[in-house]
């Protein structure tokens, strides 16, 4: 039976109206000593935190920095990169709420995306909330001490999070600066070897099997091995293509951790625009992310993720990405969608915007990806010294 957030909404509605106090009252710390960023966010809008992080951790070098994190992703961040330390934490289960409430009081709580955890950051005694205006329904933002603007010109999440921050932004992204998970997980693959990720979070988001099959076709001309993955209960977009039981299959059944030691060792990464792309790019593995209803945009590498060897591809503009809603905001600049199939009105019921992504597009950008140098790797164990 799925858990219900009912009874961690009350506990935490009763907690916040006892302990607010009026706004007149409450003042922005200078140099905060203990700050938390709090979410519930996928894999990959999780990991597009790390410019926030990493502009926190260089503006305030001694703070305590904590991450709340879904309960999966936490092995990532065994290593603390940044110095932070990952909370696993589930909106449905009180038991990752308790130790939260217990932790010494944050100075200052960000809030990255959605609004509705200024509740939460109330609840647990925080000194200052920050997050970013228009979030909606507005009472999402009534415990908020600071709404700052949405970013008002085409702009990569990750750099909007980071402008909840004052201050200038943090030098780009190596991935040396991020430990690798402790472990290597299953034996590892010999020779050189793509991972093909054909999993996503919904059927308008993936790839036909056909196309799939042609590029793993092209790289074993090229004497690259396609290992195949996909995630929990996708073991069917698998068997949809032709061929793959020939080859290394992965279908649900790897850890993130065990995940990011596989993609460590590839020559690429070939996925669509879902967590594993982003998790891709964080290890430094040589990554092309096929975008279809999402914005390459809001998903892409920013500025701080620039020097990073990844590539999107899409089909831009698209007559039907169209929406402009991000996090319930309404940002005019933004082009996604989220039709969803049988969703009224007007749901997508076949996937145009990745159809329209030709096996050609994807080669040229694995080519052009593979003839880049490899960046340094990530750590290969963790940085026991808390600082990234």
């Amino acid at each position: 039976m799925a858990r219900s957030r009912g009874p961690m909404r009350a506990v935490v509605l009763a907690l916040a109206l006892a302990r607010w106090r009026p706004r007149r009252w409450r003042r922005r710390p200078v140099a905060p000593r203990r700050i938390l960023v709090l979410h519930h966010l996928l894999l990959g809008d999780t990991l597009m935190l790390t410019p926030l992080l990493a502009k926190l951790r260089a503006r305030y070098p001694s703070a305590d920095i904590v991450m709340a994190v879904a309960t999966p992703f936490a092995p990532l961040y065994a290593g603390r990169p940044y110095g932070v330390l990952a909370h696993p934490f589930d909106a449905r289960d009180l038991a990752t709420f308790w130790p939260l409430l217990r932790m010494p009081r944050f100075d200052l709580v960000v809030l990255p995306a959605d609004n509705r955890w200024s509740w939460l950051a109330r609840a647990i005694g925080a000194s200052w909330i920050v997050g970013l205006a228009g979030d909606r329904p507005a009472h999402k933002n009534w415990p908020i001490d600071e709404l700052l603007p949405y970013s008002s010109a085409p702009t990569a999440f990750g750099e909007t999070a980071a402008s909840l921050v004052h201050g200038p932004a943090a030098g780009r992204y190596a991935p040396a600066t991020w430990p690798a998970p402790p472990g290597a997980g299953r034996a590892p693959i010999a020779g050189d070897y793509a991972v093909l990720h054909v999993g996503a979070s919904t059927p308008l988001k993936r790839w036909e099997p056909a196309r799939w099959r042609a590029l793993a076709d092209w790289l074993e001309a090229r004497r690259i091995v396609p290992v195949w993955s996909a995630g929990p209960g996708e073991a069917a977009l698998l068997d949809a293509i032709a061929g793959t039981e020939r080859h290394p299959r992965f279908a649900g059944t790897l850890r993130l951790d065990e995940l990011w030691h596989l993609l460590s060792r590839a020559r690429v990464l070939v996925a669509p625009d879902t967590g594993v792309a982003h998790l891709g790019r964080i290890v430094g593995t040589p990554t092309v992310a096929l975008f279809g209803p999402g914005s390459a945009v809001i998903c892409g590498p920013g500025d701080f993720f620039a020097d990073c060897p990844y590539r999107a591809v899409t089909v831009d503009p698209f007559p039907c990405r169209d929406q402009t809603i991000q996090f319930f905001r309404d940002v005019p600049w933004v082009r996604r969608c989220e039709r969803m199939p049988g969703a009224p009105p007007g749901g997508c019921e076949r996937a145009r915007c990745m159809e329209a992504i030709s096996v050609a597009a994807v080669t040229s950008a694995v080519d052009a990806l593979l003839a880049r140098p490899r960046p340094a790797p990530a750590f290969s164990a963790p940085d026991r010294a808390g600082r990234g």
